[in-house]
């Protein structure tokens, strides 16, 4: 994550801060005025509204009473429960929310110290791997004396106001804050990874097995410092916001509070205790619960002990808050987001994670070299226009995972468009010294594709085996341009990088050596046939592929007489005439042994399929006790000029 902070709209705050100072004024925010047009981008306010600012609502305002919690925090009425749900998981964390909220002992109000407080505030939102700092000033909307939108439950605690109308300055308007997603709002606090996950095409409802381990997975991203919320969709407009039967509000977002497991007290003459597992959610309205089993007051808590309730932090009042059996809540609810804030540090006694992280943008230009917009997969012609990212998986296999963020479009609402586009990837396995830009797809091997679809963050995690990786980061239809972040995590590192260029760069010193002429690639299938080298019986084989002065090596296969490589290399060949050689090695602790080798003709002619050729000696000889075959062969060679 940077560390780095920037400026929203070039006010810097401290400056702000003297300034006003010195004049003795209270700030009043040019850049997001007390106007209807910093509420409403669509219509008018359908009622008059006055901007006051705290110190008008009461007596003593402060910006914190007693600390920060997910009980402070009210939906007004604006359609944002997304982005209260998303506060609330926030205030669960004082680590994350202090950045949200920087330096906020000095923001608060001093009455020791009257003369520094100039109504002025600043809250910072992290932004495709930047942290933004935004400052308002603290007349906030209200009608009757009340605040219109998001309020405390204390009248004089002001954070979570204040907190929104950054936000809301961030996004353009309170408006354009008018449906959304938690996961959005709470990777814009924190930098999380966002992974979503139907509960309903995952069949953690039928399988409890499955259900057990999403259980444990969120417990434990809850106890690492991750956020989680929750939601029912609705089967249809007319659904939104409907009450079931049960007090669950669909097409509403919950904040998850707490996950635990619950011992049971034991029954007479029984020695083992039961344990429960459960989960405690909030609902931004502040108000309105589940009314099923474990819900606030049902009887089924007299089977737990007094001081366990207590540690659980049990109520018995409609404040939002509640408790269900995790088996329950598979039932109702519907989708999850899962928001990990992902370990990278070398300290930590939980796995440690490996990150790389690349800011792009999707670009246009009539030169199809430098087209960055180019499409999905679907768009042949252009497809691979767009940026290309190369990684390497060392280990035999990695699990990865992989975070694609578009720029936020909401600011873009008062123009009619804001809507997020429709993005995705396409993972390719490529040759394993790849360090130019592909421009042929038909000699890739494309492994991984995502789902396309219009969200600000797109996640997926696969395990992949060892090799050489281009990820290809695409919106869905060409010709479109935006900003975006491409973050990636492996168990080792990477390599993870850009690539930039389409060919060898044109130097003083390679004209004078020779500029490539041609590319080649070899696709090295298997080496079969291999004699017993150890005493296992077996023999631990290695690649290399040497072309004029570079040498490719390929991973050792361990413990094998028939390796399957199936792993290309590509080369820029400044002298076709020169052979390409492919030797067979054994792996060995003193000295590695060489095996056999193929001599490759200069100019090799494209073969329709795999070509099984006879390991040769030093001499490039035939004999008889030479052991083994491999099987290989050029998927292209090609005029650099034609590329």
């Amino acid at each position: 994550m940077s560390s780095t902070v920037t400026a929203f709209k070039n006010q810097k705050y401290d400056e702000l801060k003297k300034r006003c100072m010195e004049e003795g004024r209270l700030f009043e925010d040019p850049e997001f005025p007390a106007t209807d047009e910093s509420l409403l981008y669509s219509k008018p306010p359908p009622f008059r509204v006055q901007w006051k600012r705290p110190k008008e609502l009461c007596e003593d305002p402060q910006l914190f009473v007693d600390g920060v919690s997910s009980h402070d925090l009210h939906q007004g009425r604006l359609g944002n429960c997304w982005f209260v749900a998303a506060c609330s998981c926030l205030a669960l964390k004082k680590a994350l929310w202090q950045q949200v909220i920087p330096d906020w002992k000095q923001q608060e109000w001093n009455p020791r110290r009257p003369h520094g407080y100039v109504g002025l505030f600043h809250f910072r939102f992290w932004s495709l791997g930047q942290w933004i700092d935004v400052v308002i000033d603290d007349r906030l909307p209200t009608m009757d004396g009340s605040l219109i939108y998001c309020r405390s439950n204390k009248r004089n605690e002001f954070w979570s106001a204040l907190l929104e109308k950054a936000y809301a300055k961030f996004a353009g308007s309170y408006e354009a804050l008018d449906g959304g997603n938690a996961a959005d709002a709470i990777v814009d606090f924190t930098g999380a990874v966002a992974e979503p996950l139907d509960i309903v095409k995952g069949k953690y409802r039928e399988h409890i097995s499955e259900q057990t381990k999403l259980f444990e997975d969120l417990m434990k991203v809850h106890k690492r410092g991750g956020l989680i919320s929750c939601s029912i969709v609705p089967s249809s407009f007319n659904e939104m916001e409907a009450v079931t039967v049960l007090g669950l509000v669909k097409g509403h977002a919950y904040s998850v509070t707490g996950i635990q497991k619950v011992t049971l007290e034991q029954t007479f003459l029984c020695f083992k205790s039961e344990k429960l597992f459960m989960i405690r959610m909030r609902n931004p309205w502040g108000k309105r619960e589940w009314t099923g089993a474990w819900s606030d007051g049902s009887e089924e808590w007299t089977g737990v002990r007094k001081s366990e309730r207590s540690r659980m932090g049990l109520t018995v009042q409609d404040d939002g808050e509640f408790w269900m059996t995790f088996e329950d809540w598979c039932k109702n609810f519907t989708n999850v987001d899962i928001c990990r804030i992902i370990n990278t540090s070398y300290f930590s006694r939980h796995k440690t994670w490996e990150k790389k992280v690349a800011r792009g943008a999707w670009t246009r230009n009539e030169n199809p070299r430098l087209n960055r917009c180019g499409g999905c997969f679907n768009n042949t012609a252009t497809f691979l226009q767009n940026p290309q990212y190369v990684f390497n998986v060392r280990k035999a296999e990695d699990e990865v995972l992989i975070s694609l963020q578009q720029k936020d479009q909401r600011i873009q609402k008062k123009e009619g468009k804001g809507e997020s586009y429709i993005i995705g990837f396409d993972i390719l396995k490529v040759e394993l010294n790849r360090k130019y830009r592909i421009h042929k797809i038909h000699v890739q091997e494309k492994e991984v594709t995502s789902e396309y679809i219009n969200l600000r963050t797109l996640f997926m995690r696969r395990v992949l085996k060892r090799g050489r990786y281009v990820i290809i980061p695409t919106t869905f239809q060409p010709g479109i341009t935006s900003e975006f972040i491409l973050r990636i995590f492996t168990d080792v590192p990477s390599q993870f990088r850009e690539l930039k260029l389409d060919r060898p760069k044109v130097t003083c010193w390679s004209q004078l050596c020779g500029y490539p002429k041609r590319v080649t690639e070899i696709l090295v299938h298997s080496v079969e046939g291999l004699q017993q080298q150890d005493l296992s019986g077996g023999a631990d084989p290695y690649l290399t592929i040497k072309c004029e002065n570079e040498k490719v090596v390929f991973p050792v296969q361990e413990d094998s007489l028939s390796a399957v490589f199936d792993t290309r290399a590509i080369f820029y060949r400044k002298d076709p005439t020169q052979p390409i050689i492919v030797q067979v090695w054994n792996k060995n602790f003193f000295r590695d042994q060489l095996l056999g080798q193929v001599f490759l003709p200069a100019t090799p002619s494209d073969p329709r399929g795999l070509q099984s050729l006879p390991l040769l000696d030093k001499a490039g000889r035939e004999a008889a006790d030479m052991p083994g075959k491999i099987k290989l062969k050029v998927v292209s060679s090609d005029d650099l000029e034609e590329l």
